[in-house]
């Protein structure tokens, strides 16, 4: 690399908050399945363990090497319901612990897969993953978990969607912090390297190291050199600006799968915010001219931002997957926390920003009393704009018991804090109720 380029990446990472957000190991566990649950929990362990013994170790010493930070070392398993479906447990709960253990054990941040997917009927298993949702998510500390619940092929499962708002509720009358270990998806992706979502798709290879990528200090300070420019400008500045963070993410992920022995897969340049000052999306659209997000011209300008890092990313690197935009969690970004607080933005703007950005709803609190058909309700629509548009969409809402709208929640850590938001409070319970699968859209439709 040219002097200058390396001075400015090294720039990006002191002064702009640049990172590898995560490096997320994705183990299948395929061949762990055996009707005897002991067994294959085992099984489960050893390989994990296995597999994922330098994770941790080789993250730090290209920390250490190349000066980039590494926030996060994770893993993503197959999911647990397929795993599990061979034994006649009446639970997944130990399937849970035993990843929990192994996670521990390791030293990684957290661990994905101990997912369902049910977007057109559930299978063997699937409804006994779901109902231990509650207790797992209450009583083991590193397992993620998701749900996905419809896709532009099959349509949107209904009953999954109608379960899921009164699994999201129990959960968050065990605890507050449950559900942010909790996704609920339409077209989830298989080699998404973020959790709370990820996990490890059976069309992927047996391991694989994904790596997630993030920068929105950066593009933010590479905008305030063209003010006043035109968007035509706005946009080429954030492709180029994302060109640069995704061939460091390629750098750290060649690095570790060469030196894990372990194929490399993709690298997901979404742009992850976090609550430091300067590490926000919102500031980016606020960058581009809006006084604050939420107001009219925000969808606009998260489209114009999710496209160009898309394009630049796509230029900078053969592999691109995962989510791959702009995420909009609430919580983890300290200018929508802003926005929140006064006033532009609300639930129903965040939804219609979900049909153009990377995901949906996410690190959103909610008033606790909020009924479980509503929660239903926000699942639906947001598996719809995902069903039609063809695209990922998640739900990650977090009804707070004992608080309503104004009071402020604290999560700690990269979740930072949330104003707790107003829902409608017009009832949904009568179309919850129906139950059934919303068809596909005609242009499902393509072979």
């Amino acid at each position: 690399m040219e002097t200058e380029k390396i001075k400015e990446t090294i720039h990006m990472i002191s002064d702009e908050n640049l990172d590898v957000r995560t490096i997320t190991m994705g183990i299948s566990l395929l061949d762990c399945i055996d009707s005897d649950s002991d067994v294959a929990c085992e099984r489960i362990y050893q390989k994990i363990t296995t597999k994922a013994k330098n994770l941790v170790e080789v993250g730090h010493q290209i920390e250490v090497e190349y000066g980039i930070p590494i926030i996060n070392k994770r893993i993503s398993v197959t999911p647990i319901s397929i795993i599990a479906a061979a034994s006649n447990d009446k639970d997944y709960f130990k399937y849970a612990q035993t990843l929990d253990k192994a996670a521990k054990v390791l030293g990684v941040n957290f661990i994905g897969g101990f997912s369902a997917l049910v977007q057109k009927g559930y299978q063997t298993g699937d409804l006994k993953l779901i109902r231990s949702l509650p207790q797992v998510l209450a009583e083991t500390e590193l397992v993620c978990a998701s749900v996905n619940v419809g896709s532009t092929r099959s349509g949107i499962n209904m009953d999954a969607v109608a379960e899921m708002g009164k699994i999201i509720k129990q959960s968050s009358e065990r605890s507050f912090m449950s559900n942010t270990k909790l996704v609920v998806f339409c077209n989830a992706v298989e080699d998404n390297p973020f959790m709370a979502g990820a996990f490890h798709g059976v069309g992927e290879r047996d391991t694989v190291i994904n790596v997630g990528v993030s920068g929105p200090g950066v593009v933010k300070h590479a905008l305030e050199k063209v003010k006043g420019s035109t968007m035509d400008v706005v946009a080429e500045t954030i492709k180029q600006t994302a060109f640069k963070v995704t061939r460091m993410g390629q750098l750290v992920g060649t690095l570790a799968s060469e030196r894990l022995g372990v194929p490399f897969g993709i690298v997901d340049l979404s742009l992850a915010p976090t609550p430091a000052v300067g590490d926000s999306v919102a500031q980016i659209l606020e960058e581009i001219g809006l006084e604050k997000v939420g107001t009219h011209g925000t969808t606009a300008a998260l489209a114009l931002l999710n496209d160009a890092v898309k394009k630049g990313g796509i230029m900078a690197c053969s592999h691109v997957g995962g989510l791959s935009g702009a995420f909009i969690p609430v919580s983890e970004d300290a200018g929508m926390i802003d926005g929140v607080n006064s006033g532009s933005l609300n639930i129903e703007k965040l939804e219609a920003m979900t049909a153009v950005c990377s995901v949906g709803l996410d690190m959103i609190a909610i008033p606790g009393k909020t009924p479980a058909e509503t929660i239903s309700a926000m699942i639906a629509d947001e598996a719809a704009i995902g069903m039609i548009n063809n695209k990922t969409t998640a739900v990650r809402v977090l009804p707070i018991q004992g608080k309503d709208v104004g009071e402020t929640v604290e999560f700690g850590g990269l979740l930072g804090h949330a104003p707790v938001m107003a829902v409608n409070n017009a009832s949904s319970a009568a179309m919850i109720k129906r139950g059934g699968l919303i068809p596909a859209p005609i242009h499902s439709f393509k072979n």
